[in-house]
């Protein structure tokens, strides 16, 4: 058993800060961004004519500065920046990026066809003639041409129904594209934008924005992963079986208690053998760091998760991150019930041993097929003994029913539910019914943490 005890919840109570949701915040400095950019747009229109090439012109410029602005903001979510990641949450600025990368590609295409369709009424010219000229003779416009195709290239693939369709890496190296995107586009705003031709202060104003955004993606997505694994030189010790296709990888490094991470968090792992050097797959720490091991427990779901249980002892191991928000600094009360379902047990099981809670404040209800994949249950049973917490466990009955984590149910086994902070991992529906349930049962959404990655 990997066990740091007293150690790793003294190292966990100094993270404990309860936090107010930054999410507000958040919205109102990307609004008042918006804002200035529309300030840009008015600043360096001197006359607004009222006709319609006029018209479609300026919707076009709007639609572009916008466009350029929420690509910038696109970027950055994905930036794994720590402050972003640890206070908001890896899925939640997931969703972001995806639901921004919509309104971005929507905005650009909203200003190609209005710029062109303007310059059309106004030339008095066909709309294929006018798009000729307009890619051919405007500096800088055959790379953006290629830019925006790229653009949607990566919206087509990200959609829903396709990427469903998709190898994982196949996307993630489509997905790529984007940054080549961004980069052939900017350069056709500051050569053919009125805002930015006529104004030093909104090109310098511009530059500071992707300069800012460029800096911290090179920082947080290249250099701060190659100096994480230059220092602690992970690899693989062993592989333990838990349960049926349930397996441990241990991995040894140099002062590994030093990257930084937290129970409840993730890593990126990318794992250097045959098969597997070229895809990587976040998975959460099941045991605290210690100075000389971490360790990742994975239920096989797929070729990645499948492999790890034929790892060598000697594999050279790849990470990015700690990534993830649900963490101790996220309760607000004294009492604490974690509710894990399948491979959702990996980051509540390094909460039950770190989570500061006094005897009988501290509860785990764990939900599983049958008894068998209870993973890591022998080491639960042991921490639950020496913390005197609760340990629960709820299986299919033989004849396969299953049995619902309800509002009744809850409210009978945990009768002061609503005073509690509640940490949520587990499959889709086993969220969705849990939630529910605990709303109802008079929890507020802000003491249920969850992080989900479905898109």
């Amino acid at each position: 058993m990997i066990q740091s005890g007293r150690a790793a919840r003294r190292l966990t109570m100094r993270a404990i800060r309860p936090r107010r949701n930054p999410a507000t915040v958040l919205l109102v400095a990307a609004w008042a961004g918006a804002a200035a950019v529309l300030w840009l747009w008015w600043d360096s229109t001197a006359v607004v004519r009222m006709d319609t090439a006029e018209w479609l012109i300026g919707a076009g410029r709007i639609t572009g500065l916008l466009g350029g602005y929420l690509i910038a903001l696109v970027v950055l979510q994905m930036a794994r920046v720590p402050a972003l990641e640890r206070r908001v949450g890896s899925d939640r600025a997931t969703r972001w990026h995806a639901m921004s990368g919509r309104y971005a590609i929507s905005l650009v295409v909203a200003h190609v066809v209005l710029i062109v369709w303007g310059y059309s009424v106004q030339a008095r010219t066909g709309l294929v003639e006018q798009t000729v000229t307009v890619v051919v003779d405007f500096p800088e416009m055959i790379e953006a041409t290629i830019g925006t195709a790229l653009l949607l290239l990566v919206g087509f693939v990200s959609a829903g129904a396709v990427r469903r369709r998709m190898r994982y890496e196949t996307w993630y190296y489509l997905h790529l594209l984007t940054y080549l995107a961004v980069y052939l586009t900017f350069w056709h705003q500051l050569a053919t934008g009125s805002e930015f031709v006529a104004s030093a202060t909104a090109r310098t104003i511009w530059y500071v924005l992707y300069g800012t955004v460029g800096a911290l993606l090179l920082w947080y997505r290249i250099l701060a992963p190659v100096r994480l694994n230059l220092r602690h030189r992970m690899r693989v010790e062993s592989v333990v079986d838990e349960a049926p296709g349930v397996v441990s990888v241990l991995i040894t490094g140099r002062r590994l208690h030093r990257i930084g991470a937290e129970a409840g968090q993730f890593f990126r792992w990318r794992f250097l053998a045959d098969g597997l050097r070229w895809s990587s797959n976040p998975y959460s720490l099941s045991a605290p760091p210690r100075p000389d091991l971490l360790r990742i427990t994975v239920k096989a779901a797929g070729g990645h998760s499948g492999a790890l249980g034929r790892l060598e002892p000697g594999t050279r191991v790849w990470a990015e991150g700690p990534y993830g928000a649900m963490t101790a600094g996220r309760r607000s009360r004294n009492k604490v019930l974690l509710i894990a379902g399948g491979a959702g047990i990996t980051p509540l099981r390094a909460l039950f041993e770190t989570l500061p809670a006094a005897p009988g404040d501290l509860s785990l209800l764990y939900r599983a097929g049958s008894t068998e994949d209870l993973a890591l249950w022998t080491e639960l049973q042991e921490i639950a003994e020496a913390r005197r917490a609760k340990l629960l466990y709820a299986v299919n009955g033989p004849d396969g029913a299953r049995p619902e984590i309800s509002t009744e149910r809850l409210k009978e086994v945990f009768p002061d539910i609503d005073e509690h902070d509640v940490y949520l991992c587990g499959p889709p529906g086993l969220a969705e019914e849990s939630y529910h349930a605990l709303r109802a049962a008079g929890v507020p959404s802000r003491r249920i943490h969850h992080e989900s990655f479905e898109m």
